[in-house]
């Protein structure tokens, strides 16, 4: 037995409590070296001189290139768990017990691993609309300034004597006289980057917090969008800027002009006395954004700053009704200001999203207390090394979406947004090299695998980019492109079975670049195959066929790829 391998982490991704009845708990331990794992537990706060344990076995329901991880989803009554693992390889059996391993689990009751006390306000809680979550990104400068249209006319209006820019032109309206558009796609979440009062063209240098840009249109534009979103069953997501704002805010303004006077000062972060804007391309003096002067860094642990924020997640809920925020750059704002920024959007809305711009894993935010999601970068990087570039084999390939899997409590994985795009990347379509077959695997594991899928606007126009000026160009509504009913298949299929929004997950097929897996809950299993290679696979199938590409003869070929379902009564 390979002590050395064995992991158990509580109140983590590795055990935590789901809702009021249940309770997920994880172990790791090396590949193919445990052969049984028993879960033990009892009522931690029994008023007995010795607790009395009962037992359910565990699942062996992931593996990677290193570890198995074995799983219990847990029913019980039990507000309070003390609890052990009985592992066994075959060879010899032991019992690990508070982070100790022993050959009997009879010690003191505060010897066993502990889950306290299930907390309602501690656990991880995602909001129920979000498994059915499809979400279309709008990068706003680019996408529509009417119907079906956008004129990609560069223009400029004057905020508060600051000048706000527009690179093409792209309205509120326009997003507005859309939504049929994002509707009859399958979507039904929007994710808007930056309207708000800002100079530059992409809105994340802010000058005003609490009006939209004047390029972009008025409030009441705003309102009427979210209003008319909502009566089309589609929620409303936008982008938070809080590590850094404009260098033209009022509070730099005033900085710039009083140095370490000024009552702003402290709302920045480690300031010269005096900080000087740069000239003529010179580094800043003082922290920004990367190494942006125009964007310099807040102090978002100063409690009037942060105060301040949270009024800002909370008015554009209590105002205008939005749903949810994505917080930019979210990993370089401390801890507590996303804890107090999350409770006070909850506050307003208590089924709001908080989604964190976190391009690595996340783990530490998604916890309960500071976001509910993240943007799952590494979804898009492992589905490009896969499907797109080809240099990864399935295997390969699977055990890197055990990682996703066993990254974040359970729960929580259902939330994270799955994203093959963003604002911030090439576009997909550029690194599959202009394939739309290996775009048309991604966008099928992307609709069926666990989380929220996120579409990057024109991606179904077959838009494609790899510098900013290309992967932002404008929305190109009359443009054909077979991969628009790709995504509305593909997205329908989603919606029609729910086990892709709420099963589990299951690999049931790792052999060279074909790889298969099963979704499934009460009533219905759906499995997926898909052939990444160029050599055909023999595949005899059970279950009925729902959709198929190049699968004939019980064999899958090179970018086909074949769905089933068995439906189970109750």
């Amino acid at each position: 037995m390979d002590y050395a391998s064995i992991f158990h982490r509580p109140m983590s991704e590795y055990a935590g409590a789901v809702d009021d009845t249940h309770y997920f708990f994880r172990l790791r331990c090396k590949r193919d070296d445990i052969r049984n794992c028993i879960f033990w537990f009892a009522d931690r706060a029994a008023m007995t001189p010795t607790l009395t344990f009962s037992s359910v076995p565990m699942n062996k329901v992931r593996s990677d290139k290193y570890y198995d991880y074995f799983e219990v989803l847990l029913e019980t009554t039990l507000l309070r768990i003390a609890y052990y693992f009985e592992i066994d390889d075959g060879a010899e059996k032991s019992f690990y017990l508070g982070d100790c391993f022993s050959k009997t689990p009879d010690v003191e009751r505060y010897e066993f691993f502990q889950l306290p006390f299930n907390l309602r306000s501690d656990r991880v809680t995602i909001p129920d609309w979000v498994r059915e979550a499809v979400v279309y990104n709008i990068f706003p400068d680019s996408f529509a300034d009417g119907k079906r249209k956008i004129e990609d006319i560069e223009s400029s209006a004057e905020y508060q004597g600051e000048i706000c820019r527009s690179l093409h032109g792209g309205t509120i309206k326009g997003i507005e006289e859309n939504l049929d558009y994002i509707r009859n796609l399958g979507c039904n979440c929007v994710y808007l980057n930056p309207f708000f009062a800002a100079s530059s063209y992409h809105k994340y240098d802010l000058l005003d917090y609490y009006h939209v840009d004047p390029t972009r249109g008025t409030d009441e534009d705003f309102r009427s969008l979210v209003e008319l979103a909502h009566s089309k069953g589609i929620r409303v997501i936008i982008d938070g800027v809080f590590n850094h704002v404009c260098y033209r805010h009022p509070f730099f303004k005033d900085v710039l002009e009083k140095g370490k006077n000024s009552e702003f000062y402290d709302y920045f972060y480690e300031l010269p006395e005096h900080p000087v804007y740069p000239e003529g391309g010179e580094e800043p003096g003082y922290l920004c954004f990367a190494y942006v002067p125009e964007m310099p860094k807040t102090n978002t642990a100063n409690r009037k700053l942060r105060d301040y924020f949270c009024d800002v997640g909370a008015y554009w809920i209590r105002e205008f009704d939005v749903d949810g925020w994505r917080l930019d750059v979210a990993n370089e704002v401390d801890d507590q200001f996303l804890r107090a920024f999350r409770n006070s959007v909850k506050e307003a809305k208590e089924d709001a999203l908080v989604i964190g711009e976190v391009w690595e894993n996340a783990n530490h935010y998604i916890n309960g207390s500071m976001m509910d999601s993240a943007m799952n970068y590494d979804f898009r990087r492992f589905c490009g090394q896969f499907f797109a570039k080809r240099n990864i084999d399935s295997a390969e390939f699977d055990a890197r979406v055990s990682n996703l899997l066993m990254r974040y409590p359970q729960q929580a994985t259902y939330a994270q947004l799955n994203l093959l795009d963003s604002h911030d990347v090439s576009r997909f379509l550029t690194v599959c090299a202009g394939d739309r077959d290996r775009m048309e695997l991604a966008i099928l594991f992307q609709m069926t695998f666990v989380g929220m899928p996120s579409i990057f606007y024109g991606d179904e126009k077959g838009l494609e980019g790899e510098k900013e000026s290309e992967y932002r160009r404008p929305m190109e509504f009359c443009k054909e492109d077979r991969l628009e009913e790709v995504y509305k298949s593909f997205i329908a299929l989603r919606k029609s079975h729910p086990c892709f929004m709420n099963g589990k997950y299951e690999t049931v097929l790792v052999n060279g670049n074909t790889y298969g897996y099963r979704r499934s809950d009460d009533t219905e299993t759906v499995t997926v195959y898909m052939n990444n290679g160029e050599k055909a696979l023999p595949l005899q199938l059970s279950g009925r066929i729902i959709i198929s590409k190049n699968y004939k003869d019980e064999k899958l070929f090179e970018n086909g790829y074949v769905v089933t379902t068995e439906e189970w009564v109750r």
